[in-house]
C-alpha cells in the first residue's frame, strides 16, 4: 500500500489537453447508462476533469459528482470544468486514495478511468477507492490494454515506441497490458460482485483524427514525463526518442494509414455481506 509512484505521463500541456479531449459519453459508455440522479458519485483519478463533468450532468439535479485526482497541479483545468458545468452539483480535490479523508461506505457510484495501469499495487488501490461506496454500489473501471495497439503502416519508428512505452511503463512501476487483467483484479477485491466485462476501441482512420493522435504522442514521447524517464532509466536517448516523434509524424500522411487498440471496461456491485 502507500502512495502511487509518479503519474507516467506528467501533467505537461500536451498530456492535459489530450486526457481532456475525453467525455462521458465515450470513456464513460458503458456505465452512464445506469449512472443517474440523486446518486452520490466518486471519480478516482479524474485528469482534468471533462469525464467528471458528464458525469455530474448524468446525476442532476438531485445527484453530487467529487472528482479526485492525486496531483495538485490541475487546479486551473477544474477552475474550467467548474465554469463549464451548470448543474451546480461538481466537485474537485486533490487527495491519495490512499491516504485521504473521504468519506467511506458513502458513494453510490465508483469510476476509474485509466488509473489502475500505472499503480504497482492495483488490487490495493480497487480496494481502497472501493471502500468508500456504500453496500450495493456500482464499481466502473476503464483500462486500455497496450498489447493490442495495431497500426499499419509499420515501421521501425514504431516498433520503437512500443518498446519505449512498455519499458517506461514497466520501470514506473505499472502495467501497460492492465486492461486484460481487470476481471483478475475485480475478483481479487473480494467485495465485488456480478462482475460484468465489455471492451471497445479508439480507432483512428480519418484525417482528423489521425491528426490529433500523431501530434499529441509526437510531443508526449518527447516533452512529458515519459521522455524524461526514458532518459533517466537508459531506455532511450533524445535522438531515439526523436526518431519516434517523427515516426508518428510520418504515419499520418501514410496512404490507409490506421491505429487501433482495445480498452476493456469492468462493472460490478459492492458486496459486503
Amino acid at each position: 500500500m502507500g502512495r502511487a509512484p509518479s503519474y507516467l505521463h506528467g501533467h505537461g500541456k500536451s498530456v492535459v489537453a489530450a486526457h481532456a479531449a475525453r467525455t462521458a459519453g465515450d470513456a464513460a459508455a458503458f456505465i452512464l447508462p445506469k449512472v443517474g440522479s440523486p446518486m452520490r458519485v466518486l471519480d478516482v483519478g479524474c485528469g482534468p476533469g471533462t469525464i467528471t463533468v458528464g458525469l455530474a450532468e448524468a446525476v442532476a439535479p438531485e445527484g453530487s459528482v467529487l472528482g479526485v485526482d492525486v496531483s495538485d497541479a490541475l487546479g486551473q483545468e477544474w477552475d474550467k470544468r467548474l465554469s463549464e458545468c451548470e448543474t451546480g452539483n461538481l466537485e474537485f480535490r486533490a487527495a491519495d486514495i490512499f491516504a485521504s479523508d473521504l468519506q467511506t461506505d458513502y458513494y453510490d457510484v465508483v469510476y476509474m478511468h485509466q488509473v489502475l495501469q500505472h499503480l504497482p499495487n492495483p488490487v490495493d488501490a480497487l480496494r481502497a477507492a472501493v471502500a468508500h461506496a456504500r453496500d450495493g454500489a456500482l464499481v466502473g473501471v476503464r483500462e486500455v490494454d497496450w498489447g493490442t495497439f495495431a497500426v499499419y503502416p509499420e515501421s521501425d519508428g514504431m516498433r520503437e515506441f512500443r518498446r519505449i512505452y512498455d519499458a517506461v511503463a514497466l520501470g514506473n512501476g505499472g502495467n501497460p497490458r492492465a486492461g486484460r487483467h481487470l476481471l483478475r483484479w475485480f475478483n481479487e477485491v473480494g467485495w465485488l460482485a456480478d462482475v460484468q466485462m465489455t471492451s471497445s476501441t479508439w480507432t483512428f482512420f480519418d484525417d482528423a483524427g489521425k491528426e490529433w493522435w500523431a501530434n499529441q504522442w509526437s510531443e508526449r514521447v518527447v516533452e512529458s514525463n515519459i521522455a524524461r524517464s526514458a532518459l533517466e532509466m537508459g531506455i532511450a536517448t533524445m535522438d531515439e526518442l526523436q526518431v519516434v516523434a517523427s515516426a508518428w509524424q510520418q504515419w499520418k500522411h501514410e496512404p490507409g494509414a490506421i491505429s487501433a487498440f482495445v480498452h476493456f471496461e469492468a462493472l460490478a456491485t459492492v458486496s459486503r455481506r
